[in-house]
Formats: structure tokens, C-alpha cells, sequence
């Protein structure tokens, strides 16, 4: 392929239209510095942009191709496939938008998590609501990254079910040494109740355990599983 000659047969065709190459730029929606580029021979017009100059100027993406006319009519057949291509390189990059949007935004909700886990003490509920959000947002983040590798609804069904159920184990342990190991109340609570007959006693209720704060604010806090 003869890039100077390309560009050559486009600045001919150009000057047929009698525009300067700053009208044509207009017409295409591009810089007049693209259009010296193509002209130059410097660079080439991508397959969609080929597709546009070859309904501009009645040519044939072949002859555009070739720098010269070879026929008076554009191959439509060719034309098509050329479209297609376009259409195709189009979506590839869309692909690849989403899925480093993707990866983003998993780091992103694993950062939160992370952060959410690391900042609040846990005996504030601002830990596991700021954990769920960047769940929520990791979970997002794995939609978008798998959709290329799983193609099929189901899988990526069963993979955000998966990684779920990851999230919800890795919080369960987590509470769980909060308490056996730190003396901590777990963050991950979904029911905090008092007994008055008990006012130094504080329950907490896991899905999997419940937890007794025994003495809080003192210097004899215990925390412990009920067995």
C-alpha cells in the first residue's frame, strides 16, 4: 500500500470538490491537521473514516485504497464489508472500555472494603455499611470484567453468586476472630439487643453466632461467643 499516493488521490479528490482541507475537515467532524496527515501520506484513515470518504467523494474504499479510479461505481459488497469491520472494531473497543472499567471498579470496592474494615472500630454500624457498598461495587466490577470470558447469562449468574457468597464468608470469619482473638464486638450484627435483668450484658446476633459483651466500657469488657 503507496500511503503518499493514497493521500495524493485524496488531496485530487478534495480539490474536485473545491473545499480547502479546513472546509472538509468540518464536513467530516476531524481536525484540518487529520486531513494534512491523510494527505501527506503521514497517516491513514481508519476503516469507519474509509467508509465516510468513499460516500463523500463517489469512490470506492478500493480505489481510495488503490490512489487511483478504477470504476464509476463503489463495490457495494465491498462497501459492506467494510462497514462491518467498522461496526466491529467499534464494539472491540467498547469491550475493552468495559472491561477495564471493570477492573476498576473491582479494585476500587475491594479498596473500600479494605479501608472500611481498617478505619472503623467495629463497634460502629458505618464499618458494615461501607463494606456492603464496596461489595456491591466489587460485585458490579466482576459483572463487567467476566462478560467477554462468559458469554453465557447463567455463568455470570453463578459467578456473582459465588463471589457473594466469598463476601459473606470472608465477613463471617472476620467477626468471628474480631471476637476470639481482638475482644471486639462483630461489625456484621443484624440485631443488638439489652436484657434489663442483665444491664451489664450486651447481646449481638450473627447469622451464625451470637455475641455477649460482657461489662462494655470497662477495663473488664469480655466478648465472647455463646455456645
Amino acid at each position: 500500500m503507496d500511503q503518499i499516493k493514497i493521500g495524493a488521490f485524496l488531496k485530487e479528490l478534495r480539490k474536485e470538490k473545491e473545499l480547502t482541507q479546513e472546509q472538509l475537515a468540518e464536513e467530516l467532524s476531524v481536525s484540518g491537521r487529520t486531513i494534512s496527515r491523510w494527505e501527506t501520506g503521514s497517516n491513514m484513515p481508519d476503516i469507519s473514516m474509509l467508509v465516510v470518504l468513499a460516500d463523500f467523494y463517489e469512490v470506492s474504499i478500493p480505489e481510495i485504497i488503490a490512489g487511483e479510479r478504477k470504476s464509476e461505481n463503489m463495490n457495494q459488497e465491498t462497501r459492506e464489508t467494510a462497514v462491518a469491520m467498522a461496526e466491529y472494531g467499534r464494539n472491540e473497543v467498547k469491550a475493552g472500555k468495559l472491561k477495564v472499567i471493570g477492573h476498576l471498579t473491582v479494585a476500587f470496592g475491594a479498596f473500600i472494603i479494605l479501608s472500611a474494615l481498617a478505619i472503623f472500630p467495629s463497634g460502629s454500624s458505618w464499618g458494615s455499611i461501607y463494606a456492603t457498598m464496596g461489595s456491591i461495587l466489587l460485585l458490579i466490577g466482576v459483572y463487567f470484567s467476566t462478560r467477554d470470558v462468559l458469554t453465557k447469562r447463567r455463568w455470570r449468574v453463578l459467578t456473582l453468586a459465588g463471589c457473594a457468597v466469598l463476601l459473606f464468608g470472608f465477613f463471617t470469619v472476620s467477626d468471628y476472630i474480631a471476637v476470639t482473638h481482638l475482644n471486639q464486638v462483630p461489625r456484621f450484627r443484624f440485631a443488638t439487643s439489652y436484657d434489663s435483668r442483665n444491664p451489664d450484658q450486651l447481646v449481638y446476633k450473627t447469622m451464625f453466632f451470637t455475641v455477649v459483651q460482657k461489662n462494655p466500657g470497662t477495663k473488664d469488657e469480655q466478648v465472647y461467643i455463646v455456645k
